[in-house]
């Protein structure tokens, strides 16, 4: 009777809110209708999705066809992680969600979309540990979404949050618009640990994955610093192009 009670009263303030504060959801322009993920209403959170078709063993990328174990692009340059477990596709409401939480500072969507993280299994590691933002991206945003990402997966795992060993020592200049050897390139020694590592298995979780060039980074510098192995959790795959 309480927990109904609470449910009914969480509703109540969620429609009170609403027509307060009118807002539409970015995805299909119909009233927001929950607190939870606004301002993505019900229908659009829900239509996100596991991707469950075929992917690159390696790195999760997205494949037309079923019977491909791996990318080109993972054949030609073996990436230095065991492996990418992905949760969806960056398309739709998962992207739109992302993009709330990353570039508008909509904080309250790390829960929600943290949650889907925990419909993955990763393998058992001594750390989580979120990819860095720079310094200044960290000032101008001021917060790292992979941090809060990654806690919600904590929590679920019982694997603890390495905040502070990976970090950012130089800026460099955005990603969008490089092909993926730009984004090698734009990324190289931009990474470092703090300390030493003796063998552990990480778990390196990013919120989307586009050509790897981060990621392929970011486990190439905790291997050198001692990593035994580096496993990838990501959010969100975009297509290889």
């Amino acid at each position: 009777m309480r927990r109904s009670s609470r449910h009914a009263d969480r509703s109540l303030g969620a429609a009170l809110l609403s027509l307060l504060y009118p807002s539409a959801c970015p995805v299909c322009n119909n009233p927001s209708d929950t607190l939870r993920h606004a301002p993505l209403c019900r229908v659009c959170w829900e239509s996100i999705t596991k991707y469950e078709g075929p992917s690159c063993a390696r790195c999760a990328a997205p494949l037309v066809s079923e019977y491909a174990a791996e990318c080109g692009e993972c054949l030609q340059r073996p990436p230095p992680f065991t492996g990418v477990l992905n949760f969806g596709l960056y398309a739709g409401a998962l992207s739109e969600a992302i993009h709330l939480l990353k570039f508008s500072g909509v904080r309250r969507l790390a829960r929600p979309l943290g949650a889907f993280l925990t419909e993955l299994t990763p393998p058992a590691a001594a750390g989580i540990v979120p990819v860095p933002v720079s310094g200044r991206t960290l000032r101008e945003r001021g917060f790292n979404q992979t941090l809060l990402l990654s806690r919600v997966l904590s929590r679920a795992a019982g694997v603890p949050v390495m905040m502070d060993l990976l970090i950012k020592k130089r800026e460099t200049p955005p990603q969008i618009g490089l092909n993926a050897r730009e984004r090698a390139a734009n990324l190289r020694d931009s990474f470092a640990v703090r300390g030493k590592l003796h063998k552990q298995r990480l778990v390196l979780l990013d919120d989307v994955m586009t050509t790897g060039a981060t990621v392929r980074e970011c486990a190439k510098t905790l291997i050198k610093a001692g990593a035994g192995e580096v496993t990838v959790v990501t959010l969100a795959r975009s297509p290889l192009t």
